[in-house]
């Protein structure tokens, strides 16, 4: 891969005896949106901090913008941008007097031109003289990511950006994300949703420390050898179970009145399901990302896509 930005070979992390990050080996081209997903506790956050200078690995190597990540860490972090989960700014400051501590902090030039600069791209102008801590989760994000952008970074790193905020919110912050890598800025965000994987140049799933498949979203789509069904009919529950009997049945999940299985193979399933009991409706339908990460959660081998 061309013009890597991020580039990571082997990196594990250990806390005393735990293992936390395995082997983790990623590449991320400039100005693409790459996604890390996983459940918690799988290492996300250890593997973010580590690319951007926050924490040293124990072991492997790595480079950010050509910079050695346990060499140069200290010139990483003060050129990266960073926003975590939690609001992390000042909430007895305005949303002016947070932007402004940051451009100081970064010792940038002329930090009161570029607060309004940056405040006029996420259309905090008028709420400028507002408490950070009486804004809603949506304007709190948003605050935090032209925080995260004040000192023109190349490479920002968003852990979990928007777990909490509600759909709409979630949808005007993908669009300054699109906004942003379009300058040539690249993403690395990590998440727990899958349409905000599917909105990802690439991705890579985590789970207990490991990548355990990485590649575009569609390229994964079409890598694996799964199928896909949904059911509707009566007492769906006890159809799961006896569903999970078989090995061949990869995954099993209820979402409102339906139930959803994927399986390993081609199956005859309205045949096997009509010797449990008539009357269900059952169709196939394609196979998504939450398809193949529930695999992935319950431990199914999957192949990994190019």
């Amino acid at each position: 891969m061309n013009n890597l930005i991020i580039d990571i070979n082997g990196l594990n992390k250990y806390f005393a005896a735990e293992h936390i990050v395995k082997n983790l080996t990623v590449q991320v081209a400039q100005g693409e949106i790459f996604g890390v997903l996983g459940p918690n506790g799988s290492g996300k956050t250890t593997a973010i901090r580590m690319m951007c200078g926050l924490l040293s690995p124990s072991s492997g190597q790595g480079r950010c913008m050509g910079l050695d990540i346990i060499k140069d860490k200290e010139k990483i972090k003060k050129s990266v941008g960073y926003m975590t989960q939690y609001f992390s700014l000042w909430g007895a400051l305005s949303v002016r007097q947070n932007l402004t501590f940051v451009a100081r902090m970064y010792q940038l030039q002329h930090p009161d031109a570029r607060v309004e600069e940056v405040m006029a791209q996420f259309a905090l102008t008028e709420r400028q003289h507002q408490l950070a801590r009486t804004l809603s989760g949506g304007w709190k994000q948003r605050l935090s990511l032209a925080a995260c952008l004040i000192h023109s970074p190349k490479v920002i790193f968003l852990d979990e950006p928007t777990a909490g905020v509600d759909p709409a919110a979630r949808q005007v912050f993908w669009r300054e994300l699109y906004r942003i890598a379009a300058q040539g800025v690249t993403i690395l965000v990590s998440t727990h949703y899958m349409d905000e994987a599917e909105r990802c140049n690439n991705l890579a799933y985590i789970a207990k420390g490991r990548v355990l498949i990485q590649g575009k979203p569609n390229d994964i789509i079409n890598s694996q050898k799964l199928y896909s069904w949904e059911i509707a009919g009566r007492d769906l529950p006890a159809l799961e179970k006896r569903l999970l009997a078989n090995t061949e049945i990869a995954h099993v999940c209820q979402r409102g009145n339906l139930l959803y299985i994927t399986a390993r193979q081609e199956l005859p399933l309205a045949e096997m399901i009509e010797k449990f009991q008539p009357g269900y409706q059952i169709c196939r339908c394609p196979l998504s990302l939450e398809d193949i990460f529930s695999c992935l959660s319950k431990g199914s081998t999957l192949i990994e896509a190019c």
